[in-house]
């Protein structure tokens, strides 16, 4: 399988490093294009309504849903068709990965409010915790193999897990504090993707690249 060569290898479109590529491969030119500037804004919109209902700052469980199915998820699977074109093997995986956690979400939480399912009240519980463990599971995966990207992204993907974490304790146990805190790990999440944003749109802009950090594993 092989891996970036002479592209971005974030989601910011900052060049990191390289891994060998078969000469049979053409790599993508970094001036084709930078799918992140497509995903982060959308990303941030998205985790921005999550966190207002998962606070109670909204008290409304599916005031996100708009957002998350008209924009945040289409936006990512634009991105992850882009940057797979360009063979940006990183920015795609992330990207398909977030496409499909905000998609499914919305999908479960529209399917669970018109019984599309047939799980029914009394399995809704269940259904969203196998949601959130399903994702704990998959992004903690993520957050394990970023760890030779700059400290900042297996960082951001760690408060995900985390967050995923106290929103699964909140629904087992019912704890609206669990919930709440979750919530507030979704808004630390938001103000790293806003950095990267920034980074991505400044530096794409003619301005200098912004510090990432130094890998964890070299």
């Amino acid at each position: 399988m092989t891996s970036v060569s002479d592209s971005p290898a974030t989601l910011t479109g900052i060049e990191i490093g390289h891994l060998d590529a078969p000469p049979s491969v053409a790599a993508a030119p970094v001036d084709e294009g930078n799918p992140g500037l497509v995903a982060l804004p959308l990303i941030i919109a998205g985790a921005v309504g999550l966190g207002f209902t998962n606070t109670g700052i909204v008290d409304v469980g599916a005031a996100a849903v708009p957002i998350l199915v008209s924009a945040t998820a289409v936006g990512l699977l634009l991105a992850t068709i882009w940057a797979a074109a360009l063979r940006q093997n990183v920015n795609a995986t992330v990207c398909a990965i977030f496409f499909g956690f905000y998609g499914s979400y919305g999908v479960l939480s529209i399917g669970l409010t018109h019984n599309w399912f047939g799980i029914g009240t009394a399995g809704a519980a269940q259904t969203t915790q196998l949601w959130l463990g399903s994702w704990l599971l998959t992004i903690g995966l993520l957050t394990v193999l970023t760890l030779r990207l700059p400290w900042t992204y297996p960082a951001l993907l760690a408060i995900v897990d985390i967050a995923l974490v106290l929103l699964l304790i909140g629904s087992a146990a019912d704890s609206r504090v669990a919930t709440q805190i979750g919530g507030v790990f979704v808004f630390a999440f938001v103000g790293f993707v806003i950095y990267y944003y920034v980074a991505a749109l400044w530096q794409e802009t003619g301005g200098s690249a912004l510090p990432l950090g130094r890998p964890l594993v070299r």
